[in-house]
């Protein structure tokens, strides 16, 4: 059997970037990719699961999930609360 070089996500991301429709997609979502591995950072820096975090937030294990793969945008007083479960101040600003 042929053994294959793994396509890893840096490779995959590389290609995907020289369409202009998928670059303007992913440049306009750096927000909340990064938010959602600062989510994914903390959380796991906590030993704590989707679940607990939902059940901490009030929220659904689905809405956690969601917040984690930058499929939801969270209002200011979610990321208050996800701030204060996280122990952490939470700083927006303008640059």
């Amino acid at each position: 059997m042929k053994k294959t070089k793994p396509y890893t996500f840096e490779e995959d991301l590389r290609e995907r970037l020289k369409n202009p429709e998928f670059k303007k997609v992913w440049e306009n979502s750096r927000i909340e990719r990064e938010l959602g591995s600062m989510i994914i950072g903390l959380r796991i820096k906590l030993r704590m699961s989707q679940r607990a975090l939902a059940k901490k937030l009030k929220t659904s294990q689905a809405a956690v999930c969601k917040l984690e793969l930058a499929e939801a945008n969270p209002s200011l007083r979610s990321l208050k609360r996800l701030a204060k479960v996280f122990g952490k101040q939470l700083i927006i600003e303008f640059r």
